[in-house]
């Protein structure tokens, strides 16, 4: 299947030994299963990555798919030496992720980004 280049983009950043992705508020199959391929690619060539941040604030809802898939991605991340944090998930979407049973016990989790870079030992210093 073709996608458009809406549903192709995920924002991918890396900042030192972290990579950041910012998951879309909308997640359709589409979008879910290319986030986990281009996170798993990036995974695959960098060096030195340490931290996995997947930010899914501006994710409202979440089906059993994304929530699978948001899982594996982690356990991918895992499997290359790379913690994984899920940062700033909304209450209804962690009522659905365990409701779904979505197995998260190699995924940290944290409310803010700061929180999510205390716990990947990350720290962004200041030249003030």
């Amino acid at each position: 299947m073709q996608r458009t280049a809406v549903e192709s983009f995920i924002p991918l950043l890396r900042l030192g030994h972290c990579v950041f992705v910012s998951v879309p508020s909308e997640l359709s199959d589409s979008q879910a299963r290319f986030l986990q391929d281009t996170v798993s690619q990036r995974l695959s060539e960098a060096v030195g990555v340490r931290g996995l941040v997947m930010d899914v604030s501006a994710l409202s809802i979440v089906d059993s798919f994304a929530a699978k898939i948001l899982g594996e991605t982690a356990s991918i991340a895992r499997q290359f030496g790379v913690k994984a944090v899920l940062v700033g998930m909304r209450p209804a979407v962690a009522i659905t992720l365990v409701e779904l049973g979505v197995d998260l016990r190699h995924v940290e989790t944290a409310l803010t980004l700061e929180r999510a870079l205390e716990k990947l030992r990350v720290r962004i210093v200041s030249l003030e």
